[in-house]
């Protein structure tokens, strides 16, 4: 079996598009062996941050919470799709990463952004790389920025046209670089204990 991997989805809206490509993505991973889980966060439905999980006493965090708080520690690594929203990130992605911090410590991130527009969302990208590293994560250089998301994607987040056969060439390079960093962390881990 292949790295347990988690893909994290956080557009609220009632016509979400973005979920096209997480679930391509799903599929890509799963189809190179990966043990994936979707993780929506507004099936989640986690409130607007109040108390991160670890600001809870034991075993009294709410049970979504807590829940996920086990599937982030027990992943190896995290795919993060985000739309763009004037300029920034994603408002129910960010709410939902910001309830938890030492769970996403020393494992690869990486980032897969979109857009209406031909931007493919590359500004939220950018701003997950930093937000990411912060959270203790570490973010691979690949990354996938797919735009217009319509013309890329079917409605079963199958590729059409060219802007769908761009997507799965670039799909290879960003698993495999994944994948490497993956191994690596998980690796380490194995060879030493993480510092704190």
């Amino acid at each position: 079996m292949g790295s347990r991997t988690l893909v994290f989805y956080g557009s609220y809206r009632s016509d979400r598009a973005g979920i096209r490509l997480a679930d391509y993505i799903v599929r890509g991973l799963a189809a190179r062996g990966d043990d994936v889980e979707f993780i929506d966060a507004k099936a989640v439905g986690l409130p607007m941050l109040d108390r991160m999980y670890k600001e809870y006493p034991a075993g009294e965090a709410p049970a979504a919470m807590e829940e996920l708080a086990g599937k982030i520690r027990a992943a190896d690594a995290f795919v993060f799709v985000t739309g763009e929203y004037n300029w920034g990130v994603q408002p129910g992605l960010k709410n939902l990463t910001d309830h938890f911090l030492e769970e996403w410590f020393w494992r690869p991130a990486a980032v897969a952004s979109y857009s209406a527009g031909r931007l493919s969302g590359a500004r939220s990208n950018s701003a997950w790389h930093a937000t990411l590293s912060e959270m203790g994560m570490v973010v691979i250089s690949s990354s996938l920025t797919v735009g217009p998301i319509g013309e890329t994607l079917d409605e079963q987040g199958q590729p059409t046209g060219k802007a769908g056969q761009s997507l799965d060439r670039a799909f290879g390079r960003f698993a495999d670089d994944l994948d490497w960093w993956t191994e690596a962390a998980r690796a380490q881990r194995e060879r030493r204990k993480p510092p704190y």
